[in-house]
């Protein structure tokens, strides 16, 4: 087996690009058939993952959906409805070889007419289509090949093709001209769709007529060998973390997430309970508005990160689950970096009160975009709001349910001037879909339109096309540097998830969603 080693730090493409077939028996569900109940802590406001990189989406429609490449359990590029990946001696072509006997959930065969469709939907109207700037076009010469031709040789194209921040699913074609957030939920995927309730429940059934891959033996990341083992699959709203605890321990729930941290002992004692912790699961970050005034302002920005204590704000998010983070990988991952460290966790009430006379700041209103629908977000706006009023600023929380305050920070002209959320996915992917959420066409940072910063383009073109590892490194230090010395993102620090299950669950390990393909009822 010959594989593209797609590790930051060693990125090499390999010219063939496959799995050998397993020599081993596949997995088989032990036990089949039950009904498995997920308390999710946040709403949805869709399943279009095209157009969503909200985690409460990707919960439940990484499930339902699939891609032609994705991550293992490594981190490494993976192929999922691709059999095959070939790259042209020239590095500027990629060929797709499909899966034989995909299915879609309404029976129809996958074809390469359906992948070239799902291209170019994302393209017309992903958040992160972007990732197809460096793509010259694609075309599909026949019903299982689908071929890409890149501009220029980028080394970290299938680094970025295999990103699950914002997948590029695979839909039927007939379904290209969806408007976002009108598509249908037909995917390929184990599980199917049988009835979303919004602020209520998602529901899923097994798809009998999925087909695993047989390049592997049993479920990787995202793809592998995947199995339906529970008849049904319910993802439940529970936002109230004590309700997710309480419907955990009676059964009335078999799994949850964000279980809140002054709950753990508790439940370490509970035999019929297992916890699954996922350290660095989230760097907590605010997100300016660059459109909106005080913010638009730098110096009124430094101020704001001059004035933070982030100690104080992490320990009321996570109940002291966590760990200082200045920049945007883990420091366990090799690709950290602490550039831009003099701009984080400097809570100085003089320095910050010399910015706001520089920005000159008159006490208008700053309103903090928030939700509690994930706790830990609330809570860090909340001790956020007490730091900033304590040097002057009139800062004001407009607090709303998960889905009304992205529609809200989305809506062009909307007042806001920070908003609260988390990067983790894009973090565990790697520098390139972390600083990617920084480019066109939706910045992170809501810069005004034609005012985006030039040098992070820059910094970004370099990080996916040096030739060197260390030259992409380097360009990556660079991006974030500047990015924190323009206070474009506050980051808070890392934060650990607790999931939890029944103790007859079995299969469920920690990743980046609760994964519910190889997980099963023990008898």
């Amino acid at each position: 087996m010959q594989r593209a080693d797609l590790s930051w730090l060693g990125l090499l493409a390999a010219a063939a690009f496959a799995t050998a077939p397993a020599a081993a028996a596949p997995f088989r569900c032990p036990h089949v058939g039950g009904e498995f109940i997920f308390a999710q802590s946040a709403n949805v406001n869709g399943l279009d993952q095209v157009v969503s990189s909200a985690v409460s989406t990707r919960n439940i429609a990484m499930n339902i959906f699939e891609t032609l490449v994705t991550r293992d359990d490594a981190n490494h590029a993976s192929p999922e409805l691709a059999d095959s990946i070939e790259e042209s001696p020239d590095h500027l072509t990629f060929t797709f070889r499909l899966r034989p006997g995909v299915k879609f959930h309404n029976g129809k065969p996958m074809t390469s007419a359906d992948v070239l469709a799902s291209y170019n939907r994302y393209k017309r109207i992903s958040i992160l289509r972007s990732t197809f700037a460096n793509i010259d076009h694609w075309d599909a010469p026949d019903a299982a090949t689908f071929v890409i031709h890149l501009k220029q040789v980028q080394p970290t194209f299938l680094e970025q093709l295999s990103s699950f921040s914002v997948p590029i699913i695979i839909t039927p074609a007939e379904d290209e001209n969806d408007a976002p957030q009108q598509l249908k939920i037909i995917g390929t995927g184990p599980y199917q769709l049988v009835e979303y309730v919004p602020g209520g429940y998602v529901r899923l059934k097994r798809f009998d007529g999925y087909a695993p891959n047989g390049n592997y033996q049993d479920r990787t990341g995202f793809g592998g060998y995947k199995q339906a083992c529970f008849d049904t699959v319910t993802f439940r709203i529970v936002t109230e973390p004590g309700a997710r605890v309480a419907a955990l321990r009676t059964g009335e729930v078999q799994g949850a997430e964000d279980v809140p941290a002054n709950s753990l002992a508790g439940l370490r004692q509970d035999k019929s309970i297992t916890l699954v912790p996922i350290e660095n699961w989230s760097i907590m970050v605010a997100l300016p508005n660059l459109r909106q005034p005080p913010t638009d302002n730098l110096f009124f920005r430094k101020a704001v990160q001059a004035a933070l204590n982030m100690d104080d704000i992490m320990n009321a998010a996570t109940d002291g689950n966590y760990r200082l983070n200045v920049g945007f990988q883990y420091p366990v991952q090799s690709t950290y970096s602490d550039a831009g460290k003099e701009t984080y966790d400097i809570h100085d009430t003089v320095r910050a009160r010399e910015y706001l006379q520089q920005a000159g700041y008159k006490g208008e209103p700053v309103v903090l975009l928030t939700n509690k629908d994930y706790s830990y977000m609330y809570n860090a706006s909340v001790v956020m709001q007490a730091e900033l009023q304590a040097i002057g600023i009139n800062a004001q929380l407009t607090v709303l349910d998960w889905p009304s305050a992205i529609a809200m920070r989305q809506k062009p002209g909307s007042v806001w001037n920070y908003f609260y959320t988390g990067w983790g996915t894009e973090p565990s992917l790697g520098p390139i879909p972390t600083m990617q959420q920084l480019m066109p066409p939706n910045p992170a940072y809501f810069p005004k339109p034609g005012e985006e910063d030039a040098e992070l383009a820059g910094d970004f073109t370099n990080m996916n096309k040096l030739p060197t590892p260390e030259g992409r490194q380097e360009a990556f230090a660079h991006m974030q540097q500047r990015t924190l010395d323009q206070a474009y993102i506050l980051p808070f620090g890392s934060m650990t998830m607790v999931e939890a299950v029944r103790a007859n669950v079995k299969g469920f390990k920690p990743y980046r969603i609760p994964r519910v393909a190889n997980v099963w009822f023990e008898n």
